[in-house]
């Protein structure tokens, strides 16, 4: 009954993509007449806009022009024509909801058309990012739109001061990662003037990957803290109380864990060897509240917690590793003593304790914008509750031309061996006729193992992770030339666009500014250099897609996929 119905009334995806085609045709019908002005006309077109809202008209009555103009002023600065998809998904954003665009879509060239429309009130736009890499890239690739039309740009990234921060917010459009936003917002809450404050009202924003930021760590607390006087020796106590009882002949009787939870409890047995080691006469005293409390994160410092996993050892610190990005946390600290006892594990110096002074989840942030949109490429499957926690509706936008990627299904081995062994075959096979292979990881002690194998055989490749982020834009860009190998932590899934053959304008830049005499000269040697390798590597066969494990996300598989097939 239900296939039934949508095959007389369409889906509700399909009635969406009809209800704007004629909006889609209208700005299409503007083309010439905008194509037809100078940069001059273009420019002034935002001083004519504002008049015109000024003069009582909504941003829906001046959106097909708006829009018009985007696409004109892309074509002559970036040389890209947004397809009448991509002027669906941006109207889509407009309207305050998320656009779902498969992977390689060009969702950051869509962004531009609701960005630009919304930044015309003069009551700024955000567009969220997932880190600070992202942020600086798009803030200055499709910052080359906005300036043209005569509006400024802020990037908020870590390491900028108050008078910084308070110029980029004032920009028309401001760039920046979920955490820089969050943690301004905490940062002004604490302080005693409103002329303190460095943002301004939440009028409008784009979140991008909007599934990592609002249901993968939508519940993360972001704590603003200080530290609290506590003698920092009990960590190192219980640290060696708990190596101690982690050598004994059967360790696993003294304690049980829950993973799923990820959270540990003593037995019987594990709390009398305690009590014995550390000469109490009853842990379970309420005296005694507190030595449980550091033995019991303790004991889950080296039970839940790995090396290289969860967490990196950076310069004498313990550095957190977000699960979801693959990315260095520098900065953020496990609470209620879970880090310190991180810290004595790893034999470096325990700092203090820390006291919460102001909190909030990404959640409670982004639900205060009086206008929110996002977007992604796998939004569908958690869309009941992008509507019920943020009353986000999901459209899927189609593709411009149909997907030619080959999903395989994945293959299953008895032993880790064998599939290392099966990894390293198929990474060579691809090398040996030219294939470029991007190969995903969960985390980055199983990157560097796959290095380690390919180390040995003398193969040349690239590694990307948290511990090799500062070389991130210069792997991806290069990810795509011919027998190129590159493994990655899921650090490669999102937002990174991976050039067949090459980019050649981060070749040139690499040799010359952007500015140098030379620069145009090395950028036409590359970009012919990079289109004869880009039919070399469409010849063999395209980006080749390996994945050594899966995810506990598919979200996060899926985007790993995406770095293929892209149009």
């Amino acid at each position: 009954m239900y296939q039934w119905l949508i095959k007389i009334f369409g889906s509700k995806n399909e009635r969406e993509v009809k209800r704007l085609t004629p909006l889609v045709d209208r700005i299409n019908s503007l083309e010439q007449r905008y194509q037809a002005k100078s940069h001059a006309e273009l420019e002034a077109m935002s001083a004519q806009f504002k008049e015109q809202l000024d003069a009582g008209a909504s941003l829906d009555d001046i959106l097909p022009d708006a829009f018009a103009v985007v696409r004109e002023v892309s074509v002559r600065t970036l040389g890209m024509r947004p397809f009448d998809e991509q002027l669906i998904g941006g109207i889509i954003l407009h309207e305050g909801k998320i656009a779902e665009m498969k992977t390689g879509e060009g969702k950051t060239l869509v962004a531009t058309m609701p960005v630009y429309l919304n930044a015309l009130t003069g009551r700024g736009v955000h567009v969220v990012t997932v880190n600070d890499y992202l942020a600086r890239r798009d803030a200055d690739w499709m910052g080359a739109i906005y300036r043209y039309l005569g509006l400024d740009v802020g990037v908020i990234v870590h390491g900028l001061d108050d008078v910084q921060r308070k110029a980029n917010y004032r920009a028309d459009i401001t760039y920046g990662t979920n955490n820089e936003f969050g943690f301004d917002y905490l940062r002004d809450n604490m302080k005693f003037s409103f002329d303190d404050y460095v943002q301004r009202d939440f009028a409008y924003a784009i979140v991008d990957e909007v599934d990592s930021i609002l249901i993968d760590e939508a519940r993360t607390p972001l704590i603003i803290s200080g530290p609290a006087e506590e003698s920092t020796s009990k960590y190192y106590e219980a640290n060696s109380a708990i190596v101690d009882l982690l050598r004994k002949k059967d360790p696993d009787t003294c304690f049980s864990k829950d993973e799923k939870a990820n959270t540990v409890s003593f037995t019987e047995e594990g709390i009398e060897f305690l009590q014995r080691h550390l000469g109490k006469g009853n842990l379970y005293d309420p005296s005694e509240f507190e030595t449980v409390h550091h033995l019991n994160q303790a004991l889950r410092a080296h039970v839940m917690f790995s090396r290289d996993v969860d967490y990196v050892v950076n310069n004498g610190e313990v550095v957190i590793v977000d699960e979801f990005t693959g990315r260095l946390m520098p900065g953020r600290r496990y609470s209620e003593g879970l880090h310190q006892a991180l810290e004595a594990k790893e034999g470096v110096k325990v700092a203090n304790e820390n006291q919460t002074l102001a909190s909030i989840t990404f959640q409670n942030y982004f639900r205060m914008y009086e206008k929110l949109a996002g977007m992604t490429g796998t939004a569908e499957t958690e869309a009941v509750e992008f509507r019920n926690i943020y009353g986000l509706d999901v459209v899927v936008i189609p593709t411009h031309m149909e997907m030619i990627r080959i999903d395989h299904s994945d293959v299953i081995y008895k032993t880790e061996k064998e599939k290392d062994r099966a990894v390293l075959k198929q990474i060579i096979a691809c090398h040996e006729k030219g294939q470029p292979v991007l190969v995903g990881t969960s985390s980055i002690e199983n990157s560097e193992k796959v290095s380690v194998l390919l180390k040995r055989k003398g193969v040349s490749h690239n590694v990307l992770n948290a511990k090799h982020h500062e070389r991130e834009a210069e792997i991806v860009a290069q990810a795509g030339r011919k027998g190129a190998i590159t493994i990655a932590t899921n650090m490669a899934g999102r937002g990174t666009d991976i050039k067949l053959g090459g980019n050649p304008e981060f070749m040139a830049k690499q040799r010359a500014e952007a500015d140098d005499e030379n620069f145009q000269e090395l950028l036409q040697k590359f970009q012919q250099q990079c289109s004869s390798e880009h039919d070399e590597v469409v010849g063999a066969g395209g980006l080749f897609i390996l994945g050594t494990e899966r995810h506990e996300s598919r979200r996060i598989d899926n985007q790993l996929r995406g770095r293929s097939g892209r149009q």
